[in-house]
């Protein structure tokens, strides 16, 4: 079903409307729940500076590797943009759609998967590039069999994904004029249901876990959530190892499915050192990040949902893509090709918003610890094992850096120990 010429005007207003207020709504929880100012008043500034506290040496191999692997980053970034102006300017969509058989939803979920798989091919040298220098500096433990299966099972569930928002999108639009509506309420639940699905459903795809094992340390971190007044039944340990050396811990899932999981590479670590990461992450959830970061995640996504229907509606936009309307199954590289360039103008701001809450979740670390030294310790193995940027370029520090960087995080902590009153580590 297509838009009548009466209909087609007072859809657009309404829906534009409606992107506006979701769009106004979103900015307002973001605003509101960002913690844009982490140290209180009073703090003594301690301004970032790799060379106090690592070695010209040790700076030296973190802006080798960040160059080496930023190339082809910056070219999968690139191939992305050209790929969705593609799908968005030309009709190749359209016309790959037209190959396919079957009934319009089979069309379209071949259409999502021919798609995915074309971009992932594409995207396949790079990522071995990428994968050489990681291998190189001693950050990847994979075979590459291994690495190839990860892929395939990363391209597997988006593609999966994509098709469900898609296929969804496509047939609102056939059944209903005004399908922005459901498509948008629609938007909002599938990606909460996500996120709370994510760490039972996703996860185990990749890595199996494990309780941490009995002893001081998980009896200490028990302790220590608990004394944060953060329920914690257990703490979780990912066999990171059979891919990678770098550490980390996260924290996923919201209510029954919140959990808290350490690398086990982090493990090797000195036990002061675990504790201050889960405490990190203790933050993340007793301010229920992953909650909130669901909640402006789904508005987002009702938000796109609108503008979609707005851009989408311009005539122009349809006939450069070869299609009539978005209940065409030809659509699909068109909705694909704008889904995708949403992802990437929409990263800076999530990144900026990422940093923020980082910033909060260690200050909640020291706050619980109170011991700066050990948290400069933790942030400076972070940094060598992980190789991390020390001082990545404002493009680099914009388009990807979602945590404040090793010099920053320390700084930060030597400015909580003045303004708490002990010595600066």
């Amino acid at each position: 079903m297509t838009l009548s010429t009466k209909d087609a005007p007072s859809g657009v207003r309404s829906a534009g409307w409606a992107t506006a207020g979701l769009g106004a709504v979103t900015l307002a929880v973001v605003a509101f729940t960002t913690p844009w100012r982490v140290l209180p008043d009073g703090a003594p500034p301690v301004t970032p500076d790799p060379a106090r506290d690592f070695t010209a040496e040790q700076i030296a191999r973190a802006e080798t590797f960040d160059a080496l692997v930023s190339l082809p980053g910056y070219l999968s970034l690139g191939l992305t943009l050209v790929v969705a102006g593609v799908l968005i300017a030309t009709p190749l969509g359209a016309r790959l759609v037209d190959r396919l058989p079957g009934p319009w939803w089979l069309r379209t979920l071949l259409g999502v998967l021919a798609l995915s798989v074309a971009v992932a091919i594409l995207r396949w040298p790079l990522g071995m590039w990428s994968e050489g220098y990681l291998r190189d500096f001693g950050l990847s433990t994979q075979a590459w069999p291994a690495w190839a299966a990860d892929r395939a099972k990363s391209t597997g569930i988006g593609a999966g994904l994509t098709a469900i928002m898609v296929v969804a999108v496509i047939g609102l639009a056939r059944r209903y004029r005004r399908w922005w509506i459901p498509a948008a309420a629609g938007a909002f639940v599938l990606t909460v249901a996500a996120s709370f699905a994510y760490p039972v459903l996703i996860e185990p795809v990749f890595n199996d876990f494990r309780p941490l094992e009995a002893g001081p340390l998980r009896d200490d971190l028990l302790a220590m959530a608990d004394r944060d007044g953060v329920p914690v039944e257990n703490v979780l340990v990912a066999d990171a190892s059979r891919r990678t050396t770098a550490l980390n811990a996260y924290v996923s899932g919201f209510g029954a499915t919140r959990r808290i999981v350490v690398y086990d590479t982090l493990l090797r670590a000195p036990a002061d050192e675990v504790e201050l990461v889960v405490a990190h992450e203790l933050g993340h959830a007793k301010a229920d990040d992953v909650l909130w970061g669901t909640l402006v995640g789904g508005l987002g996504a009702a938000f796109g949902a609108c503008l979609l229907y707005v851009v989408t509606s311009a005539g122009g936009v349809r006939r450069r893509a070869g299609v009539t309307s978005l209940g065409d199954p030809r659509a699909v590289g068109l909705v694909m090709g704008v889904l995708s360039l949403a992802t990437v103008l929409s990263g800076p701001a999530q990144n900026l918003v990422s940093r923020h809450i980082e910033a909060r979740a260690d200050l909640h670390a020291l706050d619980l610890t109170r011991d700066p030294a050990t948290f400069v310790a933790m942030q400076k193995r972070l940094a060598l094992t992980n190789i991390s940027d020390l001082s990545p370029d404002f493009v680099e520090y914009v388009l990807y850096v979602s945590h404040p960087t090793a010099p920053q995080r320390i700084a930060m902590a030597r400015s909580w120990a003045g303004l708490n009153g002990l010595p600066e580590p």
